[in-house]
């Protein structure tokens, strides 16, 4: 019989107890491995979710600083709170920070900057930017008072209104409405039983869309019979209460006399005075010239009929050069004004005689009005206590930025004979008691004007408008909303 040799008996047994320990180990290697990496995934899911939830705070804080602007209690909103569930326990906190724009003692706009994060996960922030404002009058590219008719070589990008009636035979890329559900169309806006002949509206009718009663054309709020776009026609819409879209004078008046710059009327300087030339200049000045002698130019309106209007210049002189004040760029004109230029900076200019209740002022615009940048640093309002015109000698392409408004009378062009010109771009604002027209035709002929026309809105003055621009809304809105990184 064979003997089994116990010394190899026990050397197998070692191997194998050792194999089991070596395999034992690898395994509880493999466990806490998996073990460390599911608690990971987990911690990153944790973590991932207290990420997402800081930015729910965070914009938990901006909702509750904007309740505190709009409801006039910024002064006692603590800039640190804490947060809480729906359930009243403690989840995070968020902090704020706020970068007024102040001018002329009036806050305008605010960046609001809120930091928000979790209890669990304190070091894990999310911070989000939110620029607030009160929404202006730049929205629109127009807000006039009066009937209009928009020729049919005008192109328009921003919203038209007016509380009259329109007809719409330019180019609108954006919404048109009026307060109007029905307007009598005139033959002063090509209207009547035998205007349009030849467009499909025959003798002894007003064609669609406008029917004849009597001997007037009945048409609705807004129509178009050439390039107007129907779907983004809307009427009736409630009326812009226009006193109190336009800037009140007496108070912009007394902050410039304290604040800002005042011009007396000019014969007070002069007795030869006729009213100002005020040039912008790309530094950020602005020249003023008074003015001692205008020539006359025959000239046809339909609110004065055929007349003189004495807007050229003929002989004028530097009376001082200003740099508007940082902290109120507002200037009163108690006179006529002319006005061109560079605007650097955000500038408000009135034209108005408050000393005399029988007297209204008008501004002319001889020239170009630019800006030394696009991008919202500059901008520029102009008001009239009665009109804002563009003079006879104003150039063949003309170029004028700002928000424009003619409180008591209207915006536009007269009719001078033999005085047509090529082309008019308008960037910023229109806003008119009267009708506007900037362009006179006989038949399909342009006769005087600019035969072509466009006006773009300033989509960068909508929340950042120059002092005292009326605003649509008593309340900031959210302007813009960006996420920032946390420096910390």
């Amino acid at each position: 019989m064979n003997k089994i040799n116990s010394t190899t008996k026990r050397t197998d047994s070692g191997a194998i107890t050792i194999l089991i320990m070596a395999f034992g180990a690898i395994f509880i290697i493999l466990l806490g491995g998996l073990f460390g990496f599911v608690s990971l995934q987990l911690r990153q899911s944790v973590e991932r979710a207290a990420w997402s939830e800081a930015l729910h705070i965070a914009e938990a804080g901006i909702d509750y600083y904007n309740w505190c602007l709009n409801n006039e209690v910024e002064g006692s909103c603590a800039v640190e709170k804490d947060y809480y569930d729906a359930n009243g326990n403690p989840v995070g906190g968020f902090s704020i920070e706020v970068d007024a724009t102040i001018s002329c003692g009036e806050t305008t706009r605010r960046q609001i900057i809120s930091t928000g994060w979790t209890d669990a996960f304190p070091d894990v922030k999310r911070k989000v930017s939110v620029l607030y404002g009160k929404m202006s009058v730049a929205k629109y590219a127009y807000i006039l008072n009066d009937n209009v008719w928009i020729g049919q070589d005008h192109e328009i990008r921003g919203p038209y209104h007016s509380n009259g009636g329109i007809r719409m035979d330019g180019d609108n890329q954006s919404l048109v409405s009026s307060g109007q559900e029905e307007w009598i169309c005139t033959s002063s806006f090509g209207c009547g039983p035998s205007s349009f002949q030849g467009q499909g509206w025959g003798l002894g009718q007003c064609g669609d869309p406008c029917h004849l009663e009597g001997k007037n054309c009945f048409c609705p709020g807004v129509f178009t019979t050439e390039n107007g776009s129907e779907d983004l026609f809307t009427f009736p819409v409630p009326a812009f209460d226009f006193d109190g879209i336009t800037i009140d004078l007496a108070d912009m008046k007394d902050v410039a006399v304290s604040s800002g710059v005042y011009l007396p009327p000019s014969a007070d300087l002069d007795e030869d005075g006729l009213g100002y030339h005020i040039k912008f200049l790309n530094s950020g000045n602005f020249e003023v010239w008074i003015i001692t002698e205008l020539s006359r130019t025959e000239a046809y309106s339909e609110e004065e009929d055929w007349h003189y209007d004495y807007f050229t210049i003929s002989d004028e002189y530097l009376y001082n050069t200003y740099a508007p004040p940082s902290s109120c760029s507002v200037v009163f004109v108690e006179d006529d004004l002319w006005a061109e230029g560079t605007v650097k900076g955000k500038i408000t200019v009135a034209s108005a005689n408050l000393i005399d209740t029988d007297v209204d002022t008008d501004v002319v615009l001889p020239g170009n009005i630019g800006y030394t940048t696009t991008n919202g640093a500059d901008g520029l309002a102009l008001t009239g206590e009665r009109n804002v015109l563009i003079g006879p000698q104003s150039p063949n392409n003309m170029e004028l930025r700002g928000i424009f408004i003619a409180q008591k009378g209207r915006f536009g062009r007269n009719h001078y004979e033999n005085n047509d010109k090529d082309y008019l771009e308008i960037n910023g604002s229109i806003i008119s008691n009267g009708r506007v027209g900037t362009q006179w035709t006989s038949g399909s002929q342009v006769i005087s004007g600019y035969r072509e026309r466009e006006t773009y809105f300033d989509a960068n003055l909508i929340y950042g408008a120059p002092p005292f621009v009326p605003t649509l809304s008593s309340e900031f809105e959210m302007a813009n909303w960006e996420e920032i990184p946390d420096s910390d």
